[in-house]
């Protein structure tokens, strides 16, 4: 009952949250939310770092610019091509990454990442270090003009929803269930008789086919593309925002995200508010120090936070709960 309350309280903020804020701002913090809990339902519930993600962020982003702005597809076709391509190149990469393990698995996913990075590079249709510009919004269901950021707002929030819907669906469910006993005693799930790569592999897909879905919303919000996506910074920061905000928590990578965007938008902001307020010239140069900010912020995080923000709340949470109970 309190986690309904709690989600309830989440989405009535959420509705009424672009009367506040730039709409712009929310839309891409939802995207990057969206990415980092389908990352988390990877590493945070199977156990499967992978360091290529933002081969599926990126490739879906590119992949419906160009079906919006070049082939004239709707909205909903476009955002569709994006997660298919994004699932067909998670299923090949899952398919050669999840015969090995550990640092292994890691490297093998970075390595595919950066071979899709260079063809993205030199491929013509993704306008290569130019990148794919000016995609059209275009309408939803024929109908519903999506240019207004207000409409484009709620329909980012109506994908967001629908994705984190799927992931705590996927949690919960029998499927979710093997997958968290991979992580914890992969030997043991395999002789309870679970094909554990077959699981791993429809994670895989289901994992990158969500980040597709991000990464192609994105590109139809900020009307543009770079190869800032598909590069393995982008695969780093989403393992960022998930440690952050607590990994194998559901909330937790919605947290993480909203911190580290945060951060790299309104850290300029801050730096100019400071040097205004102290006259010391020198933090205006914050703005251009948001990776050594983040830095910090990671470092602190893993030595005091070992769990993550969510993580660390959760654990006092239950203490509290335990200690009261015992002294009754």
């Amino acid at each position: 009952m309190n986690k309904t309350l709690g989600y309830a309280i989440a989405i009535a903020i959420a509705l009424a949250a672009p009367f506040v804020v730039y709409p712009v701002f929310l839309m891409k913090v939802l995207c990057f939310a969206l990415f980092a809990c389908a990352f988390n339902l990877l590493i945070g519930f199977t156990g499967l770092l992978s360091f290529g993600h933002a081969a599926f962020f990126g490739g879906a982003g590119y992949i419906t610019g160009h079906a919006l702005k070049v082939m004239g597809l709707p909205f909903e076709l476009g955002i569709l091509a994006g997660i298919a391509v994004a699932a067909l190149i998670g299923l090949i990469m899952g398919s050669l990454a999840i015969r090995r393990q550990g640092i292994y698995f890691t490297m093998i996913t970075l390595a595919l990442a950066q071979m899709l990075y260079f063809v993205f590079l030199q491929a013509k249709f993704t306008g290569g270090e130019d990148g794919l510009q000016g995609v059209p919004r275009g309408r939803l269901l024929g109908a519903v003009d999506l240019g207004s950021d207000m409409t484009m707002y709620y329909v980012v929030l109506a994908i967001f929803i629908a994705g984190f819907a799927l992931i705590m669906r996927t949690v919960h469910s029998p499927f979710g269930q093997v997958l968290k006993a991979i992580k914890e005693n992969e030997p043991r799930a395999i002789s309870l008789g679970y094909d554990v790569d077959r699981y791993k592999l429809l994670a895989f897909v289901l994992s990158a086919s969500l980040a597709g879905l991000a990464g192609a919303t994105k590109t139809v919000v900020l009307g543009f593309e770079t190869l800032t996506d598909v590069h393995w910074s982008m695969s780093g920061l989403v393992v960022l925002m998930t440690l952050v905000g607590g990994l194998g928590t559901l909330v937790g990578p919605i947290v993480g995200a909203i911190l580290i965007i945060a951060l790299e938008n309104k850290l300029g902001d801050l730096g100019n508010w400071l040097a205004t307020l102290t006259s010391i010239e020198w933090f205006r140069s914050i703005g251009e120090s948001v990776t050594i900010v983040t830095g910090f912020i990671f470092i602190i995080c893993v030595l005091a936070f070992r769990r993550g923000i969510v993580g660390e709340i959760a654990a006092l949470f239950k203490r509290g709960t335990a200690a009261s109970s015992s002294s009754h």
